[in-house]
């Protein structure tokens, strides 16, 4: 259950052989209940910049969600009527009820897996980064054969938008993937870049002039995404992915003038 941004509540949190652990499943009544918050929250809440969590230092580890939180605890009344801590008097509460305030814990790497909390942006790009993205083909002009002095044009025409729905640990997550920058390695050497997909004669965008000789030219496009969860609010994916496209091959010809007599 959330709290609020960057917050988990958790019923047991524990420090274990394979690291800190967090769990609404405890395996006996337990003295404290125990808040999660983000390094991030924590940080804005004290007035200090939001700086990006530490979760690169936390084991990947598959089909799991360890991150760093900061671990926050706090008594409760016991089935016998009373806390851990004989200063606080529970004045007749019913178990389970908090008292006191929130004593902070280590600030850790913890496994939140059995709390279910939505997917994270994190979480998302590493489905996105696995996701069949289009490979995008390239067109040129004219067709064939290209002339030297005559620049090459290229486009696609492949889609550059492609939305996905994928279920991350039951929840439904809508990704909506975009191309965002191409890069046109024309085989002599020589990358284009643009942000669009360029066009055909006569509104190119993308053209290359060429000297004589056989080139073999393809597409990198680089991709960008939102996502949103159970079809909430749309948040960006914190990263991009990149698809090569198939190859072509065409040659460039030295065109040369030949004289004809006109009357022949």
């Amino acid at each position: 259950m959330t709290t609020g941004p960057g917050v988990l509540t958790a019923s047991y949190v524990a420090s274990t052989a394979d690291g800190w652990l967090a769990s609404n499943d405890p395996p006996e009544p337990q003295p404290y209940t125990y808040r999660l918050r983000t390094p991030c929250a924590v940080d804005t809440d004290a007035g200090d910049v939001c700086r990006p969590d530490d979760d690169a230092l936390c084991p990947s580890l598959p089909d799991r969600i360890v991150q760093v939180m900061v671990v926050e605890r706090r008594l409760v009344v016991l089935p016998g009527g009373n806390t851990i801590d004989p200063s606080f008097d529970p004045d007749g509460a019913a178990p389970g009820t908090p008292v006191g305030p929130w004593a902070s814990q280590p600030r850790v790497c913890v496994d939140i897996t059995a709390l279910n909390p939505p997917p994270s942006p994190a979480e998302v790009f590493r489905y996105f980064q696995t996701l069949p993205l289009p490979e995008l083909t390239t067109q040129q002009q004219p067709p064939g054969d290209g002339l030297v002095g005559l620049p090459v044009i290229f486009y696609t025409d492949s889609p550059t938008t492609q939305t996905f729905t994928l279920d991350i640990r039951g929840f439904t997550v809508d990704i909506v993937a975009t191309a965002t920058g191409f890069t046109w390695h024309t085989g002599d050497g020589t990358d284009l870049t643009s942000t669009d997909p360029g066009a055909p004669y006569p509104d190119q965008t993308v053209t290359h002039d060429y000297s004589s000789g056989t080139y073999t030219a393809w597409l990198t496009t680089t991709w960008g995404a939102t996502f949103s969860v159970d079809g909430g609010a749309s948040t960006a994916v914190p990263g991009t992915t990149t698809t090569d496209g198939p190859p072509v091959t065409f040659d460039v010809l030295q065109a040369r003038p030949v004289l004809t007599n006109p009357y022949d």
